[in-house]
């Protein structure tokens, strides 16, 4: 029993892989010395195919299933081995089993910059990043063109191939959508369903496709996107001379409620006005020139008016008018405008006070 028990210990009965990784894609069955017995059990579970090689050559191909080996279901090694008239002995040949379900998350990345030519910058410098999926689809083109006569198989020797594919292609992508790097982020899904079946196309004959691939992020040098902040922030702000002239006016009424703190608030004042004269310059208009005195109260100033505790305005002569004859306008409103140091009641300002409501003359006396 001993003497055939060794005998039997040379022949494989059972040829099967169960996968315990989750990056195996191809896996040689260890055969060693051994020889696989004519009517063995060959078993390849879903998402598997096993490809028989015999002396370098790829032979026959199995899909999921249960088989018994016998020349009737091994043709292509039957006319290798020469069994002409079915004689099932033994026979000696490598068995590689070949993942084919999807390898998911692999990642890829932009190592240095590319330079493309966006239509509302010009030429900008972008760096990318995303992830993509594997699936061997041949797989005796893949036995072929990748694996040769390695073991065992891993995802991480064919993703750097890959990784050189995907930037080989990103750039001309990228270049050719026309697309602002501002609108990049609404068109990423279609830029890599794009991308996804170029590679397929181009990684056919190496047996392989990529079923998804997601384009994550693309982003510009950080010098751009401060540039950016800044332009974002401006258009939040708007009008920067209505701006600067609401500041402006803030600060002084702060300084007429804090007497103590009246030189700061002033200072505060002459800031803005000097920044709403850089807004003008900005917008376009003629900032006065330099020693140029405020204008004079007589030539039609614009008046800020304190209404029930309120600052309105501002305002000019015709709306001063309307608030007088309402009774808005008294004698002891307060009023400011550009020049005066702090506010003043109505009735001190010459301009103002002409526009009050003038009561009666005195009666003669009788």
């Amino acid at each position: 029993m001993g003497i055939f028990d060794k005998i039997r210990g040379e022949f494989i009965d059972i040829i099967e892989w169960l996968d315990d990784t989750r990056d195996t894609i191809v896996y040689r069955f260890p055969r060693y010395e051994n020889e696989i017995k004519m009517g063995a059990k060959l078993v390849v579970r879903e998402s598997q195919t096993a490809v028989f090689v015999n002396e370098g050559k790829v032979g026959d191909v199995f899909a999921p299933g249960t088989y018994t080996l016998t020349t009737q279901n091994l043709p292509i090694l039957s006319t290798l081995k020469g069994w002409k008239y079915g004689f099932n002995s033994p026979f000696k040949a490598e068995v590689y089993f070949i993942n084919t379900r999807q390898f998911t998350d692999l990642k890829w990345g932009t190592q240095n910059p590319i330079i493309v030519r966006d239509p509302e910058f010009g030429p900008v410098r972008l760096r990318a990043f995303g992830s993509y999926t594997l699936r061997v689809v041949a797989p005796a083109a893949f036995l072929k063109e990748l694996v040769g006569t390695d073991p065992v198989f891993k995802t991480d020797e064919v993703t750097g191939f890959l990784r050189q594919n995907i930037l080989g292609k990103l750039p001309t992508l990228l270049g050719t959508a026309n697309i602002s790097v501002l609108d990049m982020a609404a068109h990423q899904e279609e830029a890599g369903k794009r991308l996804a079946a170029s590679l397929t196309k181009e990684l056919a004959a190496q047996g392989v496709e990529l079923p998804r691939f997601v384009i994550e992020n693309v982003s510009l040098p950080p010098e751009v996107e401060q540039a950016l902040d800044k332009r974002s922030q401006m258009g939040v702000l708007g009008d920067l001379g209505r701006f600067t002239q609401f500041q402006s006016a803030n600060a002084i009424e702060q300084a007429a409620k804090n007497p103590g703190a009246a030189g700061e608030g002033l200072g505060m004042g002459m800031g803005m006005a000097l920044g709403q004269r850089m807004a003008q310059g900005m917008q376009g208009g003629t900032a006065p020139a330099a020693g140029t005195p405020p204008p004079l109260q007589g030539a039609g100033a614009l008046y800020y008016v304190g209404i029930d505790g309120r600052q309105q305005g501002p305002f000019d002569t015709n709306g001063l008018r309307t608030l007088a004859n309402s009774g808005q306008l008294k004698a002891g409103t307060l009023v400011w405008c550009q020049g005066m140091a702090s506010w003043v009641p109505a009735s001190s300002v010459a301009e103002v006070a002409a526009l009050l409501p003038q009561g009666p003359p005195p009666l003669p006396p009788s």
